[in-house]
């Protein structure tokens, strides 16, 4: 079995085939069988290279039909032409995932955008992006899903409106993925990143195995973050603090540590309701995210700091950095430092370009044990924001990186209308280039939608990011209110799930392992494969018991573990 797991895991990280017939370990992780269907291949470039690299799945679709390619077609009513593809019989609510390498000439840089256009007009303005810089090729990576099936349709590539600009493409790959395909390849990372085979040898004191020996096992703790903002709302409220605490082993405070909420008049700093707030999540073992330091978006400073300027406005930002890192040092296993510096510039533009830089140096020198994150709206939702594209946000990384600041983790706000799942995962899998933790820090689904649409697009995001190996934690944002939450709820006032709550609850039932019972073997030996957390074990045999924990940390090897009656 264990070989068969190490054999998926490596066609499917290194060498992904599309129709290769593979041993998957699936919903029975002892009994393998045989997939004969496309491995989603994760492999994503950010450096520009001197020549592209070999379409992933060998082209997909495209290698056995090569699509219709016209270097030169009109898109738009300027005049303008760009490289397509011409695509023939999509078919509906299929995941496709493609990527093209591109070269630019007559711009040093520029962002090319590709969009689909399939039958009776539907345009899909943003399925991908790269921003491509001149002399060399550069990897965009995108998907769609299509509403209806479309018999011709066309994905184009287009850079600035400047017709000087001439946009090459090559190495095409486009893999339709089955729902079923999608969600067959989402367990097998789910196995294999969020769980682990596990063998119990009983034996007795004189070391000789013991038969049919009773084994009980009971996860009592997980490792994957799970949790969810929580608002002032929830001090005081037993059964909604009972109600979180059985869900969930993370928080974040959705505005009790804002500036604006903490100094909401210049000097008179108060940390009350984050204090009484820490002390419910300490209590019951939560661990908390720090959410923010600053807030770059102007509006949602104290209005004091918005009336000031150079040295009075850096003493401010001084004061509130010390205050606020010193108070709750080593309490908070991350902080936004910055938040959504990528829409907006409130600090650079009042005290210089290097504002930033030094809130993350500050910032990791008052506090080197937590992780500080650069957290922003629309990388990961959609690719219509030019502000915050996927070649953005590592460009800003890298550049704060670059000047010396302790860059520790990617934070998605994850803010959903309708999620486009196979550019979600492009979008993922390219972030994961930069070898940090990502997380999902504020996911939610427009109020737009009704309760039971918001259910099943939250699902979707859901599976999505607990599927993908580079995302280490997943925040919703659904603070309670007695006016509502800011657009999705799990539950009502009264605590009854919504249907978003239901999908919570179902998914944090199969995402754990439950109560495991079992007899040894002939070899007094008893397998089982758990997800990552903590264990109780209980073992009886005769008269005789025994009890002992047990810790499941992530790793290719089954973890044998003895226990001595």
């Amino acid at each position: 079995m264990q070989f068969m797991a190490f054999l998926s895991r490596k066609i499917m990280r290194k060498a992904p085939i599309s129709g290769f017939s593979v041993f998957l370990i699936l919903m029975c992780p002892f009994l393998a069988f045989s997939y004969d269907g496309p491995l989603y291949d994760f492999a994503a470039y950010t450096e520009c290279k001197s020549l592209p690299e070999k379409p992933l799945y060998n082209g997909g679709i495209f290698k056995d039909q090569a699509p219709l390619t016209q270097n030169r077609i009109s898109t738009s009513s300027d005049g303008s032409y760009t490289p397509a593809l011409i695509l023939q019989n999509l078919a509906q609510n299929t995941m496709y995932c493609f990527s093209i390498w591109i070269k630019i000439q007559g711009a040093d840089s520029t962002l090319v955008t590709a969009s689909l256009m399939a039958n009776n007009n539907s345009k899909y303005d943003c399925v991908g992006t790269v921003l491509a810089k001149s002399g060399c090729w550069s990897f965009l990576k995108g998907g769609f899903v299509l509403d209806a099936p479309s018999s011709v349709s066309i994905l184009y590539f287009q850079g600035t409106t400047d017709k000087s600009i001439n946009v090459k493409i090559a190495s095409a790959s486009l893999q339709p993925f089955t729902e079923q395909q999608w969600r067959t390849n989402q367990q097998y990372i789910i196995n294999t990143e969020r769980k682990r085979a596990v063998t119990i040898h009983v034996s007795d004191s004189h070391g000789d195995r013991l038969q049919g020996a009773s084994i009980t096992i009971e996860q009592i703790s997980k490792d994957f973050p799970f949790g969810s903002a929580i608002a002032s709302t929830i001090l005081g409220d037993l059964p909604y603090q009972n109600w979180f605490v059985e869900r969930f082993n993370a928080a974040v405070f959705e505005n009790e540590l804002k500036w604006y909420a903490t100094e909401p008049e210049q000097g008179k700093v108060n940390y009350t309701i984050a204090d009484q707030m820490l002390e419910f999540v300490l209590a019951n073992q939560i661990v908390a995210r720090g959410h923010n330091i600053f807030w770059e978006d102007p509006k949602y400073n104290p209005a004091w700091v918005r009336n000031l300027t150079g040295p009075a406005l850096n003493s401010a930002v001084h004061s509130r950095i010390q205050s606020l890192m010193s108070k709750y040092k080593e309490e908070f296993i991350h902080w936004d430092v910055s938040n959504e510096m990528l829409h907006f510039d409130f600090y650079e533009e009042g005290l210089g370009p290097g504002a930033t830089l030094h809130f993350y140096k500050t910032a990791h020198e008052a506090d080197p044990l937590a992780s500080l994150f650069l957290n922003e709206f629309n990388v990961v939702e959609t690719c219509t924001d030019v502000n915050t594209t996927v070649d953005t946000y590592i460009a800003k990384i890298r550049e704060l990186e670059r000047g010396g600041a302790s860059m520790n983790g990617i934070g998605l706000e994850s803010h959903f209308s309708k999620p486009n799942l196979p550019l979600m995962r492009a979008i993922l899998d390219k972030l994961s280039t930069l070898k940090l933790p990502i997380w999902l820090t504020e996911v939610d689904i427009s109020n737009k939608f009704d309760k039971e649409i918001q259910a099943i697009y939250l699902e979707q995001v859901l599976r999505e990011g607990f599927s993908h190996p580079a995302v280490d934690g997943i925040m919703l944002w659904t603070a309670l209110h007695p006016n509502g939450c800011y657009q999705m709820c799990l539950t009502d006032n009264n605590l009854q799930s919504l249907p978003a709550g239901d999908t919570v609850d179902k998914l944090l039932k199969e995402w754990e392992t439950g109560e495991v019972n079992g007899l040894t073997d002939d070899h007094g030996s008893y397998s089982f494969f758990g997800f990552l957390g903590e264990y109780k074990i209980r073992v009886q045999y005769g008269n005789r018991t025994a009890n002992s924990t047990l810790s499941l940390s992530q790793s290719d090897e089954t973890k044998h573990f003895n226990i001595q009656l």
